[in-house]
C-alpha cells in the first residue's frame, strides 16, 4: 500500500461517549432550559440528505453545542468542538470533534489513536463526567427519574474524510491505505483473517463513498460532507446503551421477583391473596414501563425507503449486538409477564377460596342460630 502520497484535505476524528442519564427526557423543556441558562443555540436533529419519508427519527433528538476545549494529543495542543445530543428515552451522547486539514494519512491515523488514548476507554473518566455534569446541571428539570450515577456508558470513535488531495473511488482508497490499521488501533501487522474480519462490514452507495464498521470504531469517506451515516451510527450506540440498561434492570429484578413470590406463597391464606395482588400490580407496572421505553428505543430511527442508510443502520445494530440485547430484554419481560399472569390467577384463586370459606361459615352460623331457637 502506498499511503504516503494520500493527503486529507478536510476531515475530522470524533470521540463519542454515551450515557444513560434518566428514565426519559422532556426534550422541549431541555431546549427551553438550555436557551435560558446558556443562551446557546440548540437544534432538533434531522438527516440532512435523506427525505423525511425515507428515513427519519421517531422523536428528533436535541443537539446542543458546548464550549470548545483544548486537548493535548501526541504532545500537540488542539482545539476540539464539543456537543451533546439528548434522546427522549434518556440517553445523552457527548461528542468531541477534532478537525483535520491538509494532513497526511499517517498523521490522520496517529491523531485517531491519540484521541482514543486521551478520551477513549483508557483515558481519564473525569474528562467525560465533567462535560456530562455541565449538561445535567442545565437540563435537570427536564429529566424524568434521573440516574443516580453515570456508570452505564458506551464509547465509539469515528474517523471521517470529506476530501482528499486526489479523487479516489472506494476501491482505490481501500487499495491505497491500510484501513485495518486505522480501525484496529494495532501497530503490529494483523493476520489476513483478522484483516478480512475487521473490514467485513464495508458499504458504499456511490463509487466514491465508503463506510467501514467495527465494534468500537468506524471509518467514513463522504465527499458530499453530510453527516447522515455518522448520525445513524450514533443512534445505534444510543439504543445499545438503553437496551443494556433494561437488560441489567431485569437481571436485578428477576431474583427479587422470585424471592417475593416465595414470600407471598409462605404467607397465611388470609394475607396471601393481598400479597399476590400487590406483587402482580408491581410487576404489571414494571412490564408497562419497560415495554413503553423499549418501543421508543426500537422506533428511535424509522427506516422506510433509503436502502443504503438502512443497510448501514442495520449493520451498525448487528455489529453492536443490539438485536441480541433486545431479544434478551424481550425474553426477560416475557418471564415477568408470565409471572404476573400466574400471580393474578393465584390471587384470584385465593380470593375465591376465602369467599368459599366465608360462605361456609355463614351457613354454619345460620344453622347454629336456627338450632339455638329450639
Amino acid at each position: 500500500m502506498n499511503a504516503s502520497a494520500i493527503t486529507i484535505r478536510s476531515g475530522e476524528v470524533v470521540a463519542l461517549r454515551l450515557f444513560d442519564i434518566a428514565y426519559a427526557i422532556d426534550l422541549a423543556a431541555a431546549e427551553v432550559g438550555w436557551a435560558a441558562h446558556v443562551g446557546g443555540i440548540s437544534s432538533r436533529t434531522r438527516l440532512t440528505n435523506t427525505l423525511p419519508k425515507a428515513l427519519a427519527f421517531g422523536v428528533p433528538p436535541l443537539r446542543m453545542p458546548l464550549e470548545p476545549i483544548s486537548l493535548v494529543l501526541d504532545g500537540k495542543t488542539v482545539t476540539a468542538q464539543v456537543s451533546v445530543r439528548l434522546y427522549d428515552f434518556g440517553v445523552a451522547a457527548l461528542a468531541v470533534r477534532v478537525g483535520v486539514v491538509d494532513a497526511p494519512w499517517s498523521s490522520f491515523v496517529a491523531l485517531f489513536d491519540a484521541l482514543d488514548r486521551a478520551v477513549g476507554p483508557g483515558g481519564p473518566a473525569a474528562f467525560w463526567t465533567a462535560l456530562l455534569d455541565q449538561v445535567r446541571e442545565v437540563v435537570a428539570p427536564a429529566l424524568d427519574r434521573p440516574a443516580k450515577d453515570a456508570s452505564l456508558q458506551e464509547d465509539y470513535l469515528l474517523g471521517t474524510v470529506h476530501a482528499l488531495n486526489e479523487p479516489l473511488d472506494a476501491i482505490a482508497l481501500r487499495e491505497r491505505v491500510d484501513l485495518a490499521r486505522l480501525l484496529s488501533g494495532e501497530t503490529r501487522p494483523l493476520s489476513e483473517g483478522a484483516r478480512r474480519d475487521l473490514l467485513a462490514r464495508s458499504y458504499s452507495y456511490y463509487a466514491d463513498d465508503l463506510v467501514v464498521l467495527t465494534w468500537d470504531r468506524a471509518f467514513i469517506y463522504e465527499p458530499r460532507g453530510d453527516s447522515d451515516v455518522a448520525d445513524v451510527i450514533e443512534v445505534a450506540n444510543a439504543q445499545l446503551v438503553e437496551f443494556r440498561y433494561y437488560d441489567a434492570l431485569l437481571d436485578e429484578e428477576l431474583p427479587r421477583m422470585y424471592s417475593r413470590v416465595e414470600d407471598a406463597r409462605s404467607a397465611v391464606s388470609l394475607l396471601a391473596s393481598r400479597r399476590f395482588a400487590h406483587l402482580a400490580r408491581r410487576l404489571y407496572m414494571l412490564v408497562a414501563e419497560a415495554t413503553e421505553l423499549t418501543e421508543k428505543v426500537d422506533n428511535a430511527l424509522q427506516v422506510i425507503e433509503d436502502v443504503y442508510l438502512a443497510r448501514v443502520y442495520s449493520a451498525a445494530l448487528e455489529t453492536l449486538r443490539v438485536p441480541s440485547l433486545s431479544a434478551s430484554v424481550d425474553r426477560k419481560l416475557t418471564i415477568v409477564r408470565d409471572t404476573y399472569a400466574a400471580l393474578y390467577e393465584e390471587a384470584s384463586s385465593r380470593r375465591a377460596e376465602l369467599l368459599e370459606i366465608a360462605i361456609v361459615l355463614l351457613i354454619v352460623i345460620e344453622v347454629v342460630l336456627t338450632l339455638s331457637r329450639y
